[in-house]
């Protein structure tokens, strides 16, 4: 790989000696079964009520597939991590799960990791170093994971303190470790489990890590019922149960004005939002950005868009401003417009690097582009050597706002005399299978699946947040060792994108790995990814926050992920 020219080694821990030298015993094993219906609970003085707009898993915050604002209000209840960000953004060590974490030495860069004695999962089993190999393992090796990039620089994890102990090494040095080991798993119980890592937390959570643990969840009803996690070694919540409840937005609006919903997360278009603004001033409502940016994927990985040409005339055709009415509806994402491809709209410092024009669209360009690359409009139809011109364009199942903006998109190409096959493919086969498969220039390798179908085009989140040049890597890099795709190479790609640019991946290394300044990289790279036409970055996803009356202890939380780190703080309140 171009860089250091070093490979990654693999990660080396023997699981079966850290059994035979475990730390202080752990209590004894208990099972926390979730219950998968139950009747609605009656509000009590002890419990707080937060209307959301859904409750359906996965649950797995580190895959794409399940990235939703369920997940992250879940993930900052159940699971433990290293750090965690302040009310700045900052990152911070998280003292209930961790002794310290530091760098403990720069040749070769190494960072040490001491894990407090009494953490444990809610089933009595220590957290430890294997929950740490465990997630570094799956972010290096499994496909359609959140930012693999700094976890892809990890050579070799070692235990000590019978397990208590991380030592973390790295083949090159990451200025941005502090974002790794965020929402640990429990390895113990995940490993072996049916499904593996895709299938991790598919319905529910098999135990927990953090001050709170599943009661019930009831898809039916459309609830989950969170109550306090009494084996939790840290401070206890101080509320006995927290109801997340699904509603559309008449409802989440009426909540609020009976007082059974303490406050709302949802994701609102216009119309949702004048529901809430007519509450008056007993509710007082924010946006919340999510660590998510709609995008849309012009994948050079099979079939026509491997054509530099072809790829830039659909460019030339989207109409990117339809693209995010459609998306946003007049929501609070209307603000957040993504003009850059790698700093986020809500990011301190961000700033538009998006080219004059661009996403405007411009038949004559398209017209000229395909016409070079020998195609020939026949019957309103693109073809050439006598096929037409087919893009298949896919988005995560029925998720919106990506369902709606791909159908938006398909009747734009459409239009412009492309035909198109659309595919609303589960968002787990969608990122784990079909935005994985091993490519090369101008086809498909679908090994060990026949029926797979290629795809053109993505409508997509995009994840961002925590460390700019890991989300550039993630984004646009190459897995180690990875060459550019060529004819004869088939290799799975690097990101869902299928981009991996020899020519920037030096420039995109150095900005990793701190040889090169961010802004030194983005300066150089900006220009090149736009005109790449790979990847269309749309808005930043964002959620509106109606706080109500009965709460307290409650703020809107560090950004991109909300007031639910906090929860453990929350109290009822007199209306």
């Amino acid at each position: 790989m171009r860089g250091s020219g070093k490979a990654a080694a693999l990660v080396t821990v023997l699981l079966t000696a850290l059994a035979a030298c475990t730390s202080t015993p752990p209590p004894p094993v208990v099972t926390s079964p979730v219950a998968q219906s139950s009747s609605s609970a009656a509000p009590t003085a002890s419990q707080i009520v937060i209307g959301v707009d859904d409750i359906a898993g996965g649950y797995n915050p580190h895959n794409l597939a399940d990235q939703s604002t369920i997940t992250t209000a879940l993930s900052q209840m159940l699971l433990p991590s290293v750090f965690r960000p302040d009310a700045n953004g900052e990152n911070q060590l998280d003292t209930t799960l961790m002794r310290s974490a530091e760098v403990t030495s720069t040749d070769p860069f190494t960072v040490t990791y001491l894990i407090r004695q009494d953490a444990s999962w809610s089933d009595g089993a220590p957290i430890a170093v294997e929950d740490f190999v465990y997630l570094a393992e799956a972010m290096r090796d499994q496909p359609g994971v959140v930012q693999p990039a700094g976890y892809r620089l990890i050579s070799g994890i070692q235990p000590s303190e019978g397990g208590k102990g991380v030592q973390v090494t790295f083949s090159e040095p990451y200025p941005g470790w502090q974002t790794l080991f965020s929402n640990l798993l429990p390895q113990h119980l995940l490993k072996d489990a049916p499904g593996g890592w895709q299938g991790a937390l598919q319905d529910s959570f098999p135990a927990y890590g953090g001050p709170f643990s599943i009661k019930t969840r009831d898809n039916a009803r459309g609830e989950i019922i969170l109550e306090r996690n009494e084996r939790y070694w840290d401070k206890p919540a101080a509320v006995d149960q927290i109801v997340l409840r699904r509603s559309d937005a008449t409802g989440l609006a009426g909540a609020l004005r009976s007082g059974n919903d303490q406050f709302v997360m949802s994701r609102t278009d216009n119309a949702g939002l004048n529901q809430f603004q007519v509450l008056g001033p007993s509710v007082q409502l924010s946006t919340v950005a999510s660590p998510r940016v709609a995008g849309v994927l012009l994948r050079p990985a099979n079939g026509p868009l491997v054509d530099d040409q072809v790829r830039e005339a659909v460019s030339a055709i989207i109409d990117r401003n339809k693209l995010i009415d459609e998306g946003t509806g007049g929501g609070p994402s209307t603000g957040l417009r993504a003009d850059a491809q790698v700093r986020w709209p809500s990011q301190a410092g961000y700033a538009p690097t998006i080219p004059a024009g661009y996403g405007v669209p411009d038949p004559a360009k398209a017209e000229s582009l395909l016409t070079a690359a020998g195609y020939v409009k026949e019957a309103g139809i693109w073809r050439k050597d006598g096929r037409a011109l087919t893009l298949v364009v896919a988005s995560p199942g029925q998720q919106e706002p990506y369902a709606s903006m791909a159908k938006e998109l398909s009747n734009q190409l459409i239009a412009a005399g492309i035909q198109v096959n659309t595919l609303n493919a589960q968002p787990r086969d969608l990122f784990a299978n079909l935005l994985a498969l091993p490519v090369s220039q101008g086809s498909t390798a679908p090994t060990g699946n026949t029926n797979a179908v290629g795809v053109d085009i993505a409508v997509v989140p995009l994840p961002v947040g925590g460390d700019a040049a890991t989300v550039l890597a993630s984004t646009f890099g190459c897995r180690p060792g990875q060459s550019t795709p060529s004819a004869n190479v088939a290799v799975i790609p690097a990101n869902p994108a299928a981009v991996c640019d020899e020519n920037l991946q030096t420039t995109i290394e150095g900005a990793l790995t701190g040889e090169k300044p961010l802004a030194d990289a983005l300066a150089e790279l900006e220009p090149k990814l736009w005109a790449q036409h790979t990847v269309l970055p749309l808005f930043q996803l964002a959620d509106t926050l109606a706080t109500g009356q009965g709460i307290s202890g409650m703020t809107a939380g560090p950004p991109l992920l909300g007031p639910f780190s906090e929860a453990v703080n929350w109290t009822r309140s007199p209306r």
